[in-house]
């Protein structure tokens, strides 16, 4: 992908999307759940939906995939497979959102996208239709999905038209802020697979915009504003991360750049982009959290930070730190790419809804 980029042959995310190509399978039904594309409110969703007879009625999920907002796709085997596993064991009904994707369409419209998916869902009349319990509905997403999932679930509190509260938000090794790209995680996994610290800062930069002056600044740490400050508060790793994860490295403040930047890609200072820059006050009123994070991924310490910020805001939170695994690991759940440690992750994942949706 670089090589092409380089050459002029194909934008960078273009050939990083060939990956998901290759793992995407036909909305297939089986024996146990009834699978079908569709669209909610004109986003292209995959449906899941329990063929045995409901017994009441049934729990649901609104989900929304990975890939830096820029690649990824709800049919990718993966994905499919844990959507499938999930409707039949939890007979819950899993609306898998394709939301459009960077850098086409940068920031705010995958989260317009899957925002307006899960204000559809939750219209009572649709509810209704699916047969779902209003009381026992959640978002969930992984990497960038994640980090949709928690700003999705922070925009519904400030929605008039949205009657139905989530019973949870399900965070799945998310990126949760752009202010700060020297966390410890940062330095601690910089070159460690599946997603280097040069990867994500490309694609934190590619959702905003294609000018490389970002992605540059992003890359040395100083592209925030010195009228901004004060946003360095929800952030500050040097209170918000445990002792062992910090480990040597010190804290020097908020590394500062120009205006510019920020003036012209606003998004950098959204908590709808940044969900870590949400006040207490709204963090408070957000419904209970399934949180994994994974030591040897760059994105370890927003999880932990948000975790650790929705516990003092009052928030029940269930954190699952793997010290053993990786960013994306819950991908690698099936032949030839299948680990011991993505089907630990993915089962503790739906224990954890089996028990709390």
């Amino acid at each position: 992908s670089e090589a092409a980029d380089l050459l002029g042959l194909m934008h960078f995310m273009e050939g990083m999307r060939l990956i998901t190509v290759v793992e995407l399978v036909a909305p297939t039904p089986d024996e146990n759940v009834t699978v079908t594309d569709t669209e909610f409110n004109n986003v292209p969703v995959r449906l899941y939906v329990p063929r045995r007879a409901p017994g009441g009625l049934r729990r649901a999920m609104v989900y929304f995939h990975g890939g830096g907002w820029c690649l990824g796709d709800a049919g990718m085997k993966p994905y499919d497979h844990m959507s499938r596993r999930i409707s039949n064991e939890l007979n819950a009904v899993v609306v898998s959102v394709n939301y459009r994707l960077a850098p086409q369409h940068r920031f705010p419209v995958p989260f317009e996208d899957v925002y307006s998916v899960t204000k559809f869902f939750l219209q009572s009349k649709v509810l209704s239709q699916y047969g779902v319990d209003p009381a026992r509905v959640c978002v969930a997403g992984d990497s960038a999905g994640g980090n949709l999932a928690a700003a999705v679930a922070q925009q519904l509190l400030e929605d008039p038209e949205v009657q139905t509260k989530l019973k949870a938000q399900i965070l799945l090794y998310p990126a949760l802020q752009a202010l700060d790209l020297n966390l410890p995680s940062y330095r601690d996994n910089a070159n460690k697979p599946l997603l280097p610290r040069s990867l994500m800062i490309r694609f934190w930069s590619e959702y905003f915009t294609s000018d490389p002056a970002l992605r540059e600044a992003m890359a040395s740490n100083r592209h925030i504003p010195a009228e901004s400050g004060h946003l360095f508060q929800f952030v500050n790793w040097s209170r918000l991360l445990p002792a062992e994860m910090r480990k040597a490295h010190e804290y020097s403040g908020a590394a500062l750049g120009g205006a510019g930047l920020a003036r012209s890609y606003p998004g950098l200072l959204d908590p709808r982009a940044s969900p870590l820059l949400a006040s207490d006050a709204r963090l408070r009123r957000l419904p209970s959290a399934y949180i994994l994070t994974c030591e040897h991924d760059v994105l370890r310490d927003d999880g932990v930070m948000y975790a650790g910020r929705l516990r003092a805001a009052g928030v029940p939170v269930t954190h699952h730190h793997a010290k053993d695994a990786f960013h994306g690991a819950l991908m690698f759940i099936l032949r030839p790419f299948e680990l011991a440690v993505g089907h630990r992750l993915l089962n503790t994942y739906v224990d954890w809804l089996n028990e709390n949706l």
